[in-house]
């Protein structure tokens, strides 16, 4: 009895110590893979507009569920994927399959964070929302054939609906004191008046392909047509309505986001979020005072080499300089165009890696007026190529000294190279072909691109050496002022005359962009730290490697893990530099 007993607590314990054996490193492997491309699908299934923007057409005649109770429905399944993540033992995972582990995990518990903040409530700013998103639906859906058109015009008839679960979300913001600042609020129905005027919905009807048949074109007009007349636009009067009367009189007064329930926690988790950084906002303020100095050195140096006494002449005498001075909107589009196409025969300097995709340049519309210029996405597969959206409004008080460092930065080798480039990799998840929210690497690869243009022999006007200047210093100034805003109780004066000081950036720009950084703490704080990260590698890669240091597998590094938090991009690029020492 004695020997049966011991042999049974033998196998006893050798079952708990199998049952506590992790599976094979293939099955664990097979599961995180599985549960990948869950994710990814359940992904596209709640945002059909960004399957959409990824070239994936199977839900193109769908528009996300913008209610509360789809934000909730969304929280507890991110909830269960990162419960299910947690749980697969990663020993033995190559690099890149322990980096896709961390990444998933970083972007659910951001997620899950900014759900238990409530930042859902807060949905729109004078930058963007679903407002001026769907303005955007007739440029950024497929209209090649009469199936994509009635895709376009099912959506159409959803727009009322997606409109009206906004204004619901807003209205928890209000009885949550989550709102955004009144005199921005205020702002918003002039926008959606100015959507109404221009009547965006309607471009699809102008020109059709070759191949729709003259009907079929009749038909599709008349359709979109009456659901533009009948739902969109008596749905966007509702919304500013809404705003108007309902949602910008509760705004608040303070600009801080600081000001709202749990507020410090509140910029702390933004900073975290747009940054991947654990720095405090005085530490960005710091940083930011130290990078104007050394800029504005550097720009000094320019002025003094052109014959000025100080870095002020030289301002004053470009402000009056009609040379830099556009007399039309379609110089500034000109000017882009330009720069970008000199640009791309110069890419295999830099690069091994080169984008598939083309890039085309346009002027944000009139009602978008007080956004920036920025970069949309195109396709995987080229048909619907990336657009560099270009501020264009007010031009006889902009300049053109900054359009080739900003030209360089939207296009190439800015955002569309990466992006782009992001979009063709291969082997990895799909989750990680496309932007996971991680500014700092996104923002801080399109500012360190802008010099690369130098490297190639761009910038032989001193002058335009001096707008790429501008340009950086404009990412220093945002250190001081974002964090002025949000940790130090800046008024908007203060913003505007610190920025106006700094010479940086027109007049235009400096009112549209305190604007932003009121309403969007943290996320201009990406470009500059995001760039002094992506220097600092690219030294110590040159330091450490010296003869061996190729500045085409160095970008190339860069580009082909996606999108990454800086410290797993850091983590990750000193794993290279140790397998490059041993070549």
């Amino acid at each position: 009895m004695g020997a049966f007993l011991h042999v049974f607590l033998l196998f006893a314990a050798i079952s708990v110590v199998f049952a506590h054996t992790p599976k094979a490193v293939s099955e664990r492997l097979a599961a995180q893979n599985a549960l990948f491309d869950e994710y990814y699908e359940n992904d596209l299934r709640n945002f059909p507009e960004r399957a959409t923007a990824y070239g994936d057409y199977r839900y193109n005649d769908k528009l996300a569920d913008y209610s509360l109770e789809a934000i909730a429905r969304r929280h507890k399944s991110d909830e269960a994927f990162l419960a299910r993540l947690q749980a697969i033992p990663t020993e033995g995972f190559s690099d890149q399959d322990q980096l896709s582990h961390d990444l998933l995990i970083r972007v659910l518990e951001q997620r899950i964070t900014d759900f238990e903040l409530k930042e859902y409530e807060m949905p729109i700013n004078t930058q963007s929302g679903i407002h001026t998103n769907l303005a955007d639906l007739p440029l950024s859906v497929p209209l090649d054939s009469v199936k994509h058109y009635e895709d376009y015009i099912s959506r159409l008839h959803q727009i009322p609906r997606a409109l009206s679960e906004s204004e619901e979300v807003l209205r928890a913001g209000v009885n949550d004191k989550l709102v955004m600042v009144r005199f921005l609020a205020e702002k918003i129905p002039g926008q959606c008046e100015g959507i109404i005027k221009a009547d965006p919905f309607l471009r699809p009807t102008q020109k059709f392909p070759a191949d729709i048949s003259p009907d079929d074109q009749k038909r599709l007009t008349q359709q979109i047509t009456e659901a533009v007349n009948n739902d969109v636009l008596p749905a966007y009067k509702s919304f500013a309505e809404f705003i108007r009367v309902d949602y910008a009189p509760h705004g608040r007064t303070a600009l801080s986001i600081e000001s709202l329930s749990d507020g410090p926690r509140r910029y702390e988790n933004d900073i975290y979020a747009r940054t991947t950084t654990h720095m405090t906002p005085d530490e960005i303020h710091q940083l930011g005072l130290r990078e104007v100095d050394r800029i504005e050195g550097e720009m000094t140096a320019i002025a003094k080499k052109e014959g000025f006494s100080d870095l002020a002449a030289f301002r004053t005498s470009l402000k009056t300089n009609p040379k830099y001075i556009p007399t039309s909107t379609e110089q500034i589009l000109d000017d882009f165009r330009r720069y970008i196409a000199q640009m791309e025969p110069k890419l295999p300097e830099l690069f091994t890696l080169l984008p598939k995709s083309p890039v085309t340049v346009e002027a944000i519309p009139a009602f978008q007026a007080s956004a920036m210029s920025h970069y949309m996405v195109g396709t995987p597969d080229g048909k619907r190529p990336g657009r560099v959206v270009v501020a264009t409004s007010d031009f006889t008080h902009r300049s053109l000294i900054d359009d080739e460092a900003t030209a360089y930065h939207e296009g190439v080798p800015g955002h569309h190279m990466q992006l782009s480039v992001q979009q063709q990799l291969q082997g990895l998840p799909k989750f990680r072909l496309h932007g996971l929210g991680f500014n700092a690497y996104i923002e801080g690869w399109a500012l360190y691109a802008e010099e690369l243009g130098k490297e190639v022999g761009f910038y032989q006007d001193p002058v335009s050496d001096y707008g790429r200047l501008s340009s950086e210093l404009f990412r220093a100034v945002r250190l001081v002022v974002d964090t002025g805003i949000h940790a130090k109780g800046w008024s908007r004066d203060q913003v505007v005359d610190y920025m106006r000081k700094s010479g940086a950036v027109d007049e235009p720009t400096i009112q549209s962009e305190t604007d932003r950084y009121i309403s969007w703490p943290a996320q201009a704080l990406s470009y500059k730290l995001g760039q002094l990260k992506i220097r600092e590698l690219r030294e110590r890669a040159k330091e450490e490697l010296g003869p061996k240091f190729d500045i085409r597998t160095f970008h190339d590094e860069m580009l082909d893990g996606g999108t990454l938090p800086l410290d797993l991009l850091e983590a990750r690029t000193d794993k290279w530099i140790e397998e490059q020492k041993k070549h």
